[in-house]
């Protein structure tokens, strides 16, 4: 359970996404102030984050701070930030140099992989290249004895024996090449004089014995290594492929995403009270624990705990799909109840080794550029980002999405703010965006038997982004076992409100959920994340009956180290702590496992079968094996405030009906005429506010207050 509620200081919630910064600040006695920055604009400030919490500190202490000047953050009890330094930097291929010490044999490892092709396809196969610059073979070796499938198991081990070592997890391993120290000291001090600052490290079998894997990050230390990233901490997998890819991703990506917290730490003179980040599992973790793969996913993370906490409600169990559209992608999840945890994923065309929620992620945004390529209109991947931007940015972007929504009267220019152009002082530009859409239509016109107008386009474009933003949710839902019209939209992102209705329909939703801080609701989620820990141990078990007093005897060793993780983040020994035990579980002989959340009854057996059907529909009565032990320790939060009822608030505002008065009207492209739409100003309407819209138009406004200050 929860704690009670305790006074609190100022709280600040940051979203850092690739077009926009998305800011939340809870000052005593104020309102919730909230705000948006371009995540980019060097002309005006380096870091957006930054100069976020600057101008937060400008209306708690009521005076001018300039520029630049380092910040005094003392009276900023919390500050919580979700990032994408770690996604850009593997996007763009811009992470830290690295070595990887491997296994003698294995430094094809990672350039083989798996053998599956990127597309299936495709004649001229492009692999992504390997993240790691050098690699270096050790002389080591262990093998495990007891094995299940050893054809000559050993039934009894003479544990005097030097090379026979027994592990916490009871198997017994034996050394057949003990680590070269010599050698390898040599190998890291050439490493050094090539200019190599991080390595990683992946041996066999180190998921059991990480020993010479711990030795190697010793000598590391000694031999003035910055960044050491060692398979059997990183990712304690039985796999050494999966282990091997996990460790690379860190030993890449953790350089920058420390470079980038103490960047942001040495712009303080005093910094805040505490400051955490936001992990790719939904969880916070705390500036100096913060690393390259928890990283991966960090803003939209928030966007899922922000439509757990805040959209879903007990009181009508409905699954939701959050449907976050920002300005450079569009991030798809599903949420009933409970997380949705995946320890795999691919991004950028790279196998990502790491416990995070299931995401999907599209490119198409309201940045996404838009093409025409042989008489085809093509949205994207290539987004215009925040600098130029769209555009109607006023800083020479291309078309974008975001255009198409303006010149089709799905925005309106005075809800947003003067912040562009070179100056960062003038409205969007809907001239430009006229002109550069009929100049697109000439092209198409060209190339096409038939005449189309500009709006005819531009209208195009938009189905295309929304049938490109329809996938994933089918792939998170139909693909899954699940009926899609049988969910509500949870609308949110910056650009999710004017392609909402548009998804619905096409997959037969009949309810959107939109939240008061829909285009920021990761950042609202962020605000109610909560410090989490994990650990992970491999198994080998058969799952049964006699098993479980073993599983539970490791489940009772990984709670230990979960509590002494979050007490050197900061929760103390009071504190509510809530402990959650998965098994990931497959089928003997199979290669695919599913990780199964402790059941109310405890038969892991029954939710394993009952899942495996769903979603591969069929089952088999083969073993089940434990394929590995996971724990999550999440300390509560204090609540604020008394939950709602979702469909009691419905209901009510059903019966009472209070019809608003739109604020003014706008033209808008719908289908293939210009129609008279209302606009409603969401800062003017009563809790409860009722509005009956056509049926042969979906689409309707809601303004927010373009203010500092949203009610």
């Amino acid at each position: 359970m929860a704690g009670p509620t305790r006074p609190r200081g100022v709280r600040i919630s940051i979203d850092r996404g690739g077009t926009f910064c998305d800011v939340i600040a809870k000052i005593p006695g104020r309102e919730d102030l909230v705000f948006k920055l371009l995540s980019v604009d060097p002309r005006n400030y380096p870091d957006a984050p930054t100069e976020a919490i600057r101008r937060v500190l400008e209306v708690v202490h009521d005076r001018k701070i300039p520029l630049g000047e380092k910040l005094d953050a003392s009276a900023i009890e919390s500050c919580r930030i979700g990032t994408t330094v770690a996604t850009n930097a593997l996007l763009e291929h811009k992470g830290q140099r690295f070595a990887l010490l491997t296994t003698k044999g294995f430094r094809d490892l990672c350039e083989i992989g798996d053998q599956s092709r990127p597309h299936l396809f495709d004649l001229n196969i492009r692999k992504p290249k390997v993240l790691f610059d050098s690699v270096v073979e050790v002389e080591e070796r262990v093998t495990i004895e007891d094995y299940e499938l050893n054809p000559f198991p050993i039934l009894e081990f003479d544990l005097t024996d030097p090379a026979l070592v027994k592990t916490e997890s009871g198997e017994v391993v034996r050394i057949l090449q003990p680590l070269d120290v010599d050698a390898t000291r040599e190998s890291l001090r050439r490493l050094r004089s090539e200019g190599f600052d991080s390595v990683a490290v992946c041996f066999m079998h180190a998921h059991v014995y990480p020993e010479h894997e711990r030795l190697v990050g010793q000598l590391a230390v000694e031999e003035g290594f910055g960044s050491i990233s060692l398979s059997s901490e990183v990712s304690p997998r039985i796999k050494i492929l999966q282990r091997a890819t996990a460790v690379c991703t860190d030993a890449y990506l953790s350089p920058i995403v420390r470079d980038y917290v103490d960047g942001f730490l040495a712009g303080f003179a005093v910094p805040p009270q505490r400051v955490d980040f936001m992990s790719s599992d939904g969880g916070l973790r705390q500036a100096e624990k913060y690393r390259g793969n928890a990283a991966l996913l960090s803003g939209p993370a928030g966007g899922v705990v922000g439509v757990a906490r805040s959209c879903y409600d007990p009181k009508d169990p409905k699954a939701l799909i959050g449907f976050d559209m920002g300005g450079t992608s569009t991030d798809v999840s599903r949420y009933d109840g409970s997380f949705e945890h995946i320890t795999e994923t691919t991004i950028s065309g790279r196998k990502i080794s790491s416990p995070m929620l299931d995401i999907s992620t599209v490119a198409a945004g309201g940045g996404s550029m838009l093409f025409v390529r042989n008489g085809l209109l093509v949205v994207g991947p290539e987004s215009a980002g925040a600098h130029p931007g769209p555009a109607c940015y006023r800083k020479g972007g291309p078309l974008t999405i975001t255009d198409a929504n303006l010149f089709l009267g799905r925005l309106v220019v005075s809800s947003f703010p003067s912040i562009f152009g070179e100056s960062a002082d003038q409205p969007l530009d809907a001239r430009i965006v006229a002109d550069k859409f009929a100049a697109l239509t000439d092209q198409v016109n060209s190339e096409s038997q038939v005449t189309f107008t500009p709006e005819q386009v531009a209208h195009g474009f938009l189905r295309v982004a929304n049938e490109s933003m329809c996938r994933p949710i089918r792939n998170a839902t139909e693909a899954r076992g699940f009926a899609t019209f049988d969910h509500n939209l949870v609308s949110f992102g910056g650009a999710g409100g004017q392609h909402a209705c548009a998804i619905a329909s096409n997959l037969g939703i009949r309810r959107i959920l939109i939240h008061r801080y829909s285009s920021l609701l990761s950042a609202y989620g962020i605000s109610l994340a909560e410090i989490t820990s994990e650990a992970l141990e491999p198994s080998s078990l058969t799952l049964s009956a006699d098993a479980m007093p073993q599983i539970r005897e490791r489940v009772g060793f990984l709670r230990k180290k979960l509590r002494s993780d979050l007490r050197s983040q900061g929760v103390e020994d009071g504190d509510a702590v809530e402990f959650q035990t998965f098994l990931n579980l497959q089928y003997k002989g199979m290669d695919t496992s599913l990780s199964i959340e402790e059941p109310a009854d405890g038969d892991y057996a029954a939710a394993f079968t009952a899942r495996h059907l769903r979603e591969f529909a069929f089952k088999t009565p083969r073993d089940i094996v434990v394929d590995s032990i996971r724990v999550r320790g999440t300390a509560k939060a204090p609540v604020d405030g008394e939950e709602v009822s979702i469909t009691d608030e419905i209901e009510a505002a059903r019966r009472a009906k209070t019809i608003p008065e739109p604020q003014a009207s706008q033209d808008v492209f719908l289908e293939d005429a210009w129609e008279k739409v209302p606009i409603y100003d969401l800062a003017s309407m009563k809790t409860g506010s009722y509005i009956k819209v056509r049926e042969s138009c979906c689409w309707f406004h809601f303004i927010l207050d373009p203010t500092p200050t949203y009610l």
